[in-house]
C-alpha cells in the first residue's frame, strides 16, 4: 500500500529510510558522526509500523535531558488519544512501553553520547515505534497488540507520524516554558500502577509496587510492599554511545 510521506512541522526535517533499516539505530549512527543534528527526523516507510527518531542537541545536563524519554511517550499517547476512538485505553508502562487496552503496542527509546550525568551530551536521539498492522490470528502471545486490532483499521503510519511530531514539539515547548512538572503530571495520569499495585521489571529484578510518579531524572518513584519509597533509575534503560569516561 502506497502512503503519502508525512508532513512535519517546519522545525523538523524528515529523512525517510526503507525497511528493514531501523530509524532509531540509523539516527544514532549519523548523530554520533554529526551527519545529523537538532531537528532531523529519521522515519521508516514501513506501512505496518509507525517508527521515527528525532535528533536533539541538549542544552542541559544528561540527568535532566533524560526527561525527553517520558516526554516522547506522552506525545505518543497524546497522538493516539486524538486519533483513536474513545474505547481505546492508552497507558504507559515505565520505562518506555505504550499499552493499548492493557497490551503492549509500542515503545519509546532514548540514546545519547556517553558523558557523566552532570555533563551536557553533544547529541541525543529519542525514538518511538508503534505496531500498526494487526498480528497474525494464530499468535500465542496476547501480551502484545497493534493499533489495527484495538482501534480498527484506518489510522495510517503517515497519520500517526505527523501527529506524533506535532505533539512532541508541543510538549517540548511546554517543557521549555514550564519545566518537567507538566509532562510528569500527564505521564502519571496514564501510568500503569497508579491506581493499583503492579510489577515493575528493573534490571533482573521484579519489583511489586505502587507507582507514585517520576523524579527529575525520569526515574520511577514507587512505594514497595514494605511501604518504602524507592527511585528506579531511568538511566539504566538508556543507550549511552561512545567510550566510557576515564576514571
Amino acid at each position: 500500500m502506497h502512503l503519502a510521506d508525512p508532513r512535519f512541522p517546519p522545525l523538523l526535517k524528515g529523512h525517510p529510510v526503507k525497511a528493514p533499516r531501523q530509524p532509531f539505530a540509523h539516527a544514532c549512527r549519523l548523530a554520533q558522526t554529526a551527519k545529523l543534528g537538532a531537528g532531523d527526523v529519521v522515519w521508516s516507510r514501513n506501512a505496518g509500523r509507525a517508527q521515527l527518531a528525532i535528533v536533539l542537541e541538549p542544552e542541559v545536563a544528561l540527568e535532566r535531558a533524560l526527561q525527553m524519554g517520558p516526554l516522547m511517550l506522552v506525545a505518543l499517547g497524546d497522538s493516539l488519544g486524538s486519533l483513536c476512538p474513545p474505547k481505546v485505553a492508552v497507558q504507559y508502562r515505565w520505562p518506555g512501553s505504550l499499552l493499548l487496552n492493557g497490551s503492549v503496542a509500542g515503545n519509546v527509546r532514548l540514546a545519547a553520547a556517553r558523558v557523566p550525568a552532570d555533563t551536557v551530551p553533544a547529541w541525543m536521539v529519542v525514538g518511538a515505534d508503534l505496531d500498526i498492522a494487526a498480528p497474525r490470528q494464530d499468535r500465542q502471545d496476547f501480551s502484545a497488540t497493534s493499533l489495527d486490532e484495538e482501534a480498527g483499521p484506518g489510522i495510517t503510519r503517515t497519520d500517526l507520524l505527523q501527529s506524533l511530531a506535532a505533539h512532541f514539539l508541543t510538549n517540548l515547548n511546554a517543557w521549555q516554558d514550564d519545566g518537567f512538572r507538566a509532562v510528569n503530571d500527564r505521564w502519571f495520569f496514564r501510568a500503569e500502577g497508579r491506581e493499583a499495585p503492579t510489577t515493575i521489571m528493573h534490571g533482573d529484578a521484579l519489583i511489586e509496587c505502587r507507582v507514585l510518579g517520576l523524579d527529575e531524572s525520569a526515574g520511577l518513584l514507587v512505594r514497595t510492599k514494605d511501604g518504602k519509597v524507592r527511585s528506579l533509575a531511568f538511566l539504566d534503560s538508556v543507550d549511552l554511545v561512545g567510550p566510557a569516561a576515564p576514571r
